[in-house]
């Protein structure tokens, strides 16, 4: 007995060890990033997505899926947003406490839906991580939602509302510099499931304003091209849109990098045959 509970603490330790190098590794990677270029990635990422674009299609048609439950949810139980639009001509007043009212009331509905639509797009990042690596794509669009996974999805969802609605009370420009480091929570998150809350904060502002610029361009243009979708009769857009959440895969792809395997992973399976 004594020697399970030794192993069990020294299995402990060691994983915090490992968390805390990834972690001051991938902050170490970030801070030495190299020059990325803006032809490339936008290369990289029509290739791609070519290749999984219905793969990208599901995540998209799951995200409008749970978007109209959760509405209605919210609707039944009386906790959607007002959208009771201010008329009589234009009243600058009146049109801030309609916003103001409108994003209060959003917060419980932004919350959840933040959560949900992270767990499903890390899911994308992480096939189209097995492809790029070569390795057996699994197509399991809900491997987030995992209990071991939903309560730190669900605390990322709470941070990045509240971020969120903070920039949205200052406006325009607060919201478009959030807007970056924001995108970077879920492909932080896919990749480094291990680290905390916190910690995928951090990397992801750190990311984030250090790729700001071609961040910003790449996702512009990404985002041009997504809307190419409503020339199919507005329906179209499903098809086309999950490409705007493929330049921060390829801009994390470039200065961070992947791993083949989590250490940690290998932790648990290395110790578990002692048992």
């Amino acid at each position: 007995m004594a020697t399970v509970l030794k192993k069990r603490l020294l299995l402990c330790l060691e994983t915090n060890l490992i968390k805390m190098n990834s972690y001051n590794s991938l902050l170490e990677k970030i801070e030495h990033a190299k020059d990325l270029d803006f032809s490339n990635l936008i290369d990289s990422v029509i290739e791609l997505f070519k290749k999984l674009w219905l793969k990208g299609f599901l995540v998209v048609l799951l995200m409008v899926g749970f978007a109209i439950v959760i509405n209605v949810l919210f609707s039944l139980i009386g906790l959607a947003p007002k959208n009771n639009l201010p008329y009589g001509g234009f009243d600058m007043e009146s049109f801030f406490s309609f916003y103001s009212e409108t994003v209060i009331y959003s917060i419980p509905q932004t919350i959840l839906m933040s959560t949900i639509t992270m767990a499903l797009i890390a899911a994308f990042y992480r096939i189209c991580k097995q492809y790029v690596l070569g390795e057996e794509v699994v197509d399991d669009y809900f491997y987030f939602l995992k209990k071991a996974y939903f309560s730190k999805l669900l605390m990322l969802g709470i941070i990045h509302t509240a971020i969120t609605v903070t920039a949205q009370f200052m406006f325009l420009i607060p919201y478009i510099y959030a807007f970056v480091p924001l995108a970077y929570f879920t492909v932080v998150f896919a990749n480094n499931p291990d680290l905390s809350e916190v910690e995928i904060v951090k990397a992801s502002f750190k990311l984030g304003n250090k790729k700001w610029l071609i961040t910003f361009g790449t996702m512009f243009v990404a985002g041009l091209l997504g809307m190419l979708g409503l020339l199919g009769c507005g329906i179209g857009v499903l098809f086309t849109m999950s490409i705007v959440y493929l330049p921060v895969f390829f801009i994390y792809k470039e200065a961070v990098g992947f791993e083949d395997s989590s250490q940690i992973e290998q932790i648990g399976v290395n110790d578990d045959s002692d048992y």
